[in-house]
């Protein structure tokens, strides 16, 4: 089986621009597991980054499409009341949800398709991750799928490589201490981001709802990342920002600021570096002063969930700053043009700082062209490696 120009092994693109297949109507896809996908590859973060770095770019230049009406939605979600008199039906829940995150990224990539998935954080207690993700992969022109795969380690991936890619263009050269508040999955593939972003990291400050968390973490960053020699485990949200060089929030849970972590910008080192791809409560003073630089993945992302969702949205949809930057923005009292796509600053049209040593907020909302393009990496590496389980979905359509 051998990939296309149009994305998949079923079509490919002949010299009139049009889609033909080269086996009729048989529809073939190529099916990979959570073991298929590390072998080929998904774990590869220094690859990851820079095809992140790849994706913002062509995102900042308006070569994709997404959800809704704008083509910025985040994707369609069934969400859950808070009582029902169904007794089946599910009731509301810290991020109990189905989402659906369709998209298409142009460039080299050239592919539709959509992550799936359902979370609801008491999986835990299960064993399970908080969310149970499957991505499948269509092909541009005549829709039909080419790839299905496992979709958690690509997700992960993929959210924490956009921040390594960011923290590598804009992070302290010689960063030495990192933050980690929230030290959950999401935060271990970002630390692997950020030592691949700055290798000279050597000390790790920790902080956690629960101390059992933190000291878990803690554990395995002895067992994975030898190169840290300072491990602390801090009590407070402050003890994981002060003096850090970059700092990686990773809190979830329940929508409301009196939910999320709260960081005062006389916290923040000056230069620093922060992740923000969750929850999280600052200062409007702090926000509309100047001092930090508010970069975000795409600002058009946050307007739409601000279109979506009542005012304010940080407060009614979801917790990423950028979407309280959009609230300030919407209400007049933050200027639209000091929040910054990164893309914009990976290609050299905006700049990364105002002033030597301005720290950065970097919001990442997540987006499903960042999904569609790594697992169309994914899929590429494993066609040239052999790896997964071709099915069929059909060789004559039973309507047509």
């Amino acid at each position: 089986m051998t990939a296309s120009t149009t994305g998949g092994p079923i079509a490919r693109t002949d010299t009139s621009g049009l889609s033909t297949s080269p086996k009729g109507t048989s529809i073939d896809m190529l099916y990979l597991s959570e073991p298929e996908v590390i072998a080929a590859g998904v774990k590869d973060m220094a690859r990851c980054m820079e095809v992140m770095e790849e994706v913002m770019i062509l995102v900042a230049k308006g070569d994709y499409r997404m959800a809704g009406n704008s083509a910025n939605s985040h994707g369609a979600q069934v969400s859950f009341p808070e009582s029902s008199p169904f007794p089946e039906m599910p009731t509301n829940g810290a991020d109990r949800r189905f989402m659906a995150m369709a998209a298409y990224l142009g460039g080299r990539f050239d592919t539709a398709g959509v992550k799936w998935y359902g979370s609801n954080v008491d999986n835990r207690e299960d064993g399970l991750p908080r969310s149970i993700h499957l991505i499948v992969l269509n092909d541009k022109q005549t829709g039909a799928p080419f790839a299905i795969m496992s979709g958690n380690l690509e997700s992960a991936y993929r959210t924490a490589a956009v921040s390594g890619a960011a923290a590598k263009k804009l992070a302290p050269v010689n960063a030495k201490t990192l933050g980690v508040i929230g030290p959950g999955a999401m935060n271990k593939t970002a630390l692997h981001a950020m030592t691949t972003a700055r290798p000279s990291l050597d000390s790790i400050v920790i902080n956690g709802r629960r101390r059992v968390t933190s000291e878990t973490f803690a554990d395995y960053v002895r067992e994975n990342y030898p190169q840290f020699t300072t491990i602390e485990i801090s009590d407070t949200t402050e003890g994981a920002v002060r003096d850090c060089d970059i700092v990686s929030e990773v809190v979830t849970g329940r929508v409301g600021s009196e939910n999320y972590p709260y960081i005062n910008g006389d916290w923040i080192k000056p230069g620093a570096f922060l992740s923000l791809p969750a929850n999280l409560k600052m200062d409007k003073e702090y926000t509309t002063s100047g001092k930090a630089r508010l970069l975000v993945d795409a600002r058009k992302i946050y307007e739409a969930w601000a279109e979506e969702y009542p005012a304010p949205s940080h407060e009614t949809a979801f917790g990423m700053i950028g979407l309280y930057w959009q609230d300030l923005i919407d209400a007049g009292e933050l200027n639209p043009n000091i929040v910054t796509n990164i893309g914009d600053v990976f290609d050299g049209t905006a700049p990364g700082r105002d002033f030597e040593d301005q720290p950065i907020l970097f919001s990442v909302g997540g987006m499903g062209v960042e999904d569609v393009a790594w697992a169309k990496t994914v899929y590429e590496n494993a066609v040239k490696m052999g790896i997964g389980t071709k099915l069929n979905l059909w060789d004559n359509p039973d309507l047509a």
